[in-house]
């Protein structure tokens, strides 16, 4: 991840300071309502990361992360290794309702 955010701060001048992460599991059934990244107190939090962790993964099983653009939607299923990453206070999200499990690991890099 150092790598990765020196990369950034040196190619697209990002001044990210630091990083979070966290391992995720949903339960059958949860889901997550559509929200920003990032806090309205708080603009620490600049990108947000999705590295997801299911196996064998059906679409039918829903858990999609739901991302709304002025235009329409965009749904990105929960495939093992498939990864997201967005700008933390642009793109409202949601985390639609799964018939099993979904895990991921979930993460922010951020400013000062």
């Amino acid at each position: 991840m150092d790598s990765f955010i020196l990369y950034l701060n040196e190619t697209c001048y990002t001044g990210i300071r630091n990083y979070e992460f966290h391992y995720t599991r949903y339960e059958t059934g949860t889901f997550y309502k559509k929200h920003l990244d990032q806090f309205k107190n708080n603009d620490k939090r600049k990108y947000s990361m999705i590295l997801y962790l299911n196996h064998d993964w059906l679409d039918q099983e829903g858990g999609a992360l739901c991302i709304h653009f002025a235009d329409g939607l965009q749904l990105i299923y929960p495939h093992i290794g498939k990864a997201v990453f967005f700008q933390s206070n642009e793109l409202e999200h949601e985390v639609l309702i799964a018939s099993r499990p979904r895990f991921s690991i979930t993460g922010w890099l951020k400013g000062e």
